[in-house]
């Protein structure tokens, strides 16, 4: 069937979504807690990567991954986390977003494992230089870091990477059939009316 640009059947409230996907079990909302316990803390140490979801004060949203050593994102105390800024392309679309509305999403991954930790809260940006230095940051220490104040932890159930096969390298697309980056990159400045 092709699609004719129109939405049938649209899902428009939350009784319609319930009488199709019915109600968590009692432990899937148990499961999330608002502190970063011993075991939040293991896996922080153990994650080289989270991606984090912002939105503005009209609503567009933004997904960006961050990435460092195993550990660079780390427990302040019981309630709060701090992660370091890095230097990238200057957009710092995140950064803006966290200015006009503080809340966030994070999501860590650990290469292999399966589940993923998710954590929700609101967001500071500093730039207090003694702090940001003790953290003992990898590499150059980093003019900017986030504080978070955690709100919600919990582990995500492992379906979604078991079927991408995220980690089975065997099923991975051999390098001659992945996009390239470098004509996306060129043709969407077309779209714009530039050229490199």
């Amino acid at each position: 069937m092709q699609w004719n640009g129109e939405i049938n059947n649209r899902i428009a409230d939350p009784q319609q979504l319930r009488a199709l996907v019915g109600e968590p079990k009692e432990a899937v909302i148990k499961k999330s807690v608002d502190r970063i316990d011993e075991h939040v803390q293991g896996y922080l140490a153990k994650s080289p990567l989270f991606f984090l979801s912002t939105t503005d004060q009209r609503g567009w949203c933004d997904v960006s991954p961050r990435g460092d050593e195993p550990g660079f994102v780390k427990a302040l105390d019981e309630r709060h986390l701090i992660y370091p800024e890095r230097p990238g392309n200057r957009r710092v679309d995140s950064l803006l977003n966290l200015l006009d509305n503080p809340r966030l999403g994070m999501l860590f991954v650990i290469p292999g494992l399966q589940e993923v930790l998710r954590i929700n809260g609101r967001a500071t940006i500093t730039g207090d230089a003694e702090l940001i230095a003790a953290q003992g940051f990898s590499g150059k220490t980093p003019q900017l870091a986030v504080i978070v104040e955690t709100e919600e932890c919990f582990l995500h159930c492992p379906r979604a990477l078991k079927s991408a096969k995220v980690w089975a390298y065997e099923d991975w697309l051999p390098p001659e059939q992945q996009p390239s980056m470098q004509e996306m990159f060129r043709a969407h400045l077309a779209i714009n009316g530039m050229t490199l």
